[in-house]
C-alpha cells in the first residue's frame, strides 16, 4: 500500500471541493466568435482543474468514454505550484510553494501525490462504466502513479503500460532518456473489447537491404517531405550505413522537420513503384505487395528513407515506435502558431492513435491538463476523417487557456498555414467557459 505525508487529508478532499458554476464566455465556429452558446457539447474551461472536474460532475458523471491526461511529471524543472486548499496544517504550509528539485524539496513527491489523488478520484467518477483512461508519465512519478491507480481503479482494471518511443532523447546521467510511459486503465476491464485500432503499425527502411537484387536508381523527392534531422542539418554525398544513398541533385537540408528543397537521390529502393504512387499519385491508396497500406514515406534523423505501413493484426503493440515523436508535436504548433510555444507538446497523431483504440463516433473525450489543446485537435481530426460527432472537454488552469489552448482549437477548426503547408480546417465548434462562484 502506498502511503505519503498528507494522504489521510486528501483521500476525501474531492468531496469537500465546492460545486461551481461554469460561466459561458463565448462560442466559436468556423465563422468566428459569437456571444450565444453553440450547443455543440465541446467545451474549453479555464480554471483550476480540481474545481472544474467537480463542476462537471452533475452533468457528466459516468458519461465520459475516454480520458487522456498529461499531468506535471514532477521533474523539478516545471515550476508547478501546489495550490489545493486542504484545511490541514501539513498541507496549508505547501500552499503557494513552487515544487522544487530532488534534494531541495524533500516533500515534492508528497505534494505531487496530494495534488493528483483527488483529481484521479473525480476523473474515475466521470468515466463511463465502459470507459478507458490514458495517462502520460515518465520515470519521476511512474512507480507512485502506478500504485495510486491500482488503489483507485483496482489492479484488475489495469489494461497495459505503453512505452512511447520519443524518437529523440535527453541526457539523464548514465543513459539518454528516450521514452515515456502511458498507463491504460478501465473503469471495468470486463466491458472493454480487445483494441483493434492502430492496425499494428510497423516501419522498414526503403533501401535495398530488403531486396538485395535491387539495382540503384534515381528518385526525386519533393520539398516538404518529412525529415527528422535537427533544423539546419545538411547531409552531403552519401550516407545510410552499409546501404549507400547518393545525392545527385539539390541539397538535403532539414527545415522545421521537413526537406527544405527538392532533391534527387540514387539508391537500391525496395519499393520504388509505391514511392512513385505515394509522392506523386494517390497517397490514400498506396499498398505493398501483401496488400498492406503504406501510411508514410519519410527520412529519419540519419537521412535513411523509411516507410510506415499497417500490418493487419488484432492488437496494437505496447511499444509505440512509429506513431509520432516530440519533434512532431513541436512541428504541429509551429505550423499553427509560427512557433512552438511549448517545450514538449504531445503530437496530435499520438492522441489520434490512442483515441481510436477506445472511442466511437459519438463519444465524449476529457482532458483536464489540456496544455496546448492537442486532445481537441485529435478529436477534430478524427471527426473530419469519418464524419463522426466525437465531443471534447478541455480544462486548463493557466492564463494561456484562451490565448493558446482555445486559440489552437479555433485555428484547427478554421484552417491554418499558407501555400504548400496550408492545412484545411476541420470545421466544428466549441464554447469557452470560466469557473464561477460556488453554488452553495
Amino acid at each position: 500500500t502506498l502511503h505519503w505525508i498528507g494522504k489521510d487529508k486528501v483521500v476525501n478532499h474531492h468531496r469537500d471541493v465546492p460545486f461551481r458554476v461554469l460561466e459561458h464566455q463565448y462560442g466559436f465556429d468556423a465563422k468566428g466568435d459569437k456571444k450565444e452558446a453553440t450547443q455543440s457539447g465541446n467545451k474549453v474551461i479555464h480554471g483550476d482543474n480540481l474545481e472544474a472536474l467537480k463542476a462537471l460532475l452533475p452533468e457528466y458523471e459516468g458519461k465520459i468514454k475516454c480520458i487522456y491526461i498529461d499531468p506535471p511529471y514532477n521533474t523539478g524543472s516545471e515550476n508547478w505550484v501546489y495550490n489545493d486548499n486542504v484545511n490541514h496544517p501539513k498541507i496549508k504550509k505547501w500552499l503557494g510553494e513552487v515544487v522544487g528539485k530532488e534534494g531541495d524539496d524533500l516533500s515534492r513527491h508528497d505534494k505531487w501525490l496530494c495534488m493528483i489523488y483527488p483529481r484521479i478520484k473525480l476523473l474515475h467518477q466521470l468515466l463511463s462504466k465502459d470507459g478507458v483512461m490514458f495517462i502520460s508519465i515518465d520515470d519521476y512519478e511512474h512507480y507512485n502513479l502506478l500504485m495510486l491507480l491500482n488503489e483507485i481503479f483496482g489492479i484488475k482494471n489495469r489494461i497495459a503500460t505503453l512505452i512511447w518511443d520519443l524518437g529523440t532523447g535527453t541526457q539523464a546521467g548514465h543513459f539518454v532518456r528516450a521514452h515515456e510511459y502511458i498507463f491504460v486503465y478501465a473503469k471495468n476491464k470486463d466491458l472493454i473489447p480487445n483494441f483493434k485500432g492502430g492496425e499494428g503499425i510497423i516501419k522498414h527502411s526503403a533501401l535495398k537491404k530488403i531486396s538485395k537484387k535491387n539495382p540503384s536508381s534515381e528518385f526525386v523527392f519533393p520539398a516538404g517531405t518529412r525529415f527528422d534531422a535537427e533544423d539546419g542539418v545538411e547531409l552531403k554525398e552519401s550516407w545510410g550505413g552499409s546501404e549507400k544513398t547518393t545525392l545527385l541533385k539539390g541539397k538535403m537540408i532539414s527545415e522545421n522537420g521537413f526537406l527544405k528543397e527538392e532533391v534527387s537521390l540514387s539508391a537500391g529502393w525496395a519499393m520504388k513503384s509505391q514511392m512513385q504512387n505515394w509522392f506523386y499519385g494517390d497517397k490514400e491508396n498506396t499498398f505493398d505487395t501483401k496488400g498492406q497500406l503504406l501510411k508514410e514515406f519519410y527520412f529519419n534523423s540519419s537521412g535513411v528513407l523509411t516507410y510506415i505501413k499497417e500490418k493487419s493484426v488484432t492488437n496494437p503493440p505496447t511499444v509505440l515506435r512509429q506513431i509520432a515523436n516530440t519533434k512532431t508535436g513541436s512541428n504541429d504548433l509551429k505550423e499553427i502558431f509560427g512557433e512552438s510555444k511549448f517545450d514538449f507538446p504531445k503530437p496530435s497523431a499520438l492522441l489520434e492513435f490512442l483515441l481510436n483504440l477506445a472511442i466511437d463516433k459519438d463519444d465524449i473525450v476529457l482532458d483536464s491538463f489540456a496544455g496546448s489543446g492537442t486532445t481537441a485537435h485529435a478529436v477534430l481530426n478524427l471527426n473530419k476523417q469519418d464524419g463522426g460527432n466525437r465531443k471534447f472537454i478541455l480544462v486548463e488552469m493557466e492564463d494561456y487557456a484562451n490565448t493558446i489552448t482555445a486559440e489552437r482549437v479555433k485555428r484547427v477548426i478554421k484552417g491554418y498555414g499558407k501555400d504548400a503547408k496550408k492545412t484545411e480546417g476541420t470545421g466544428g465548434s466549441f464554447d469557452f467557459y470560466e469557473l464561477g462562484l460556488p453554488l452553495f
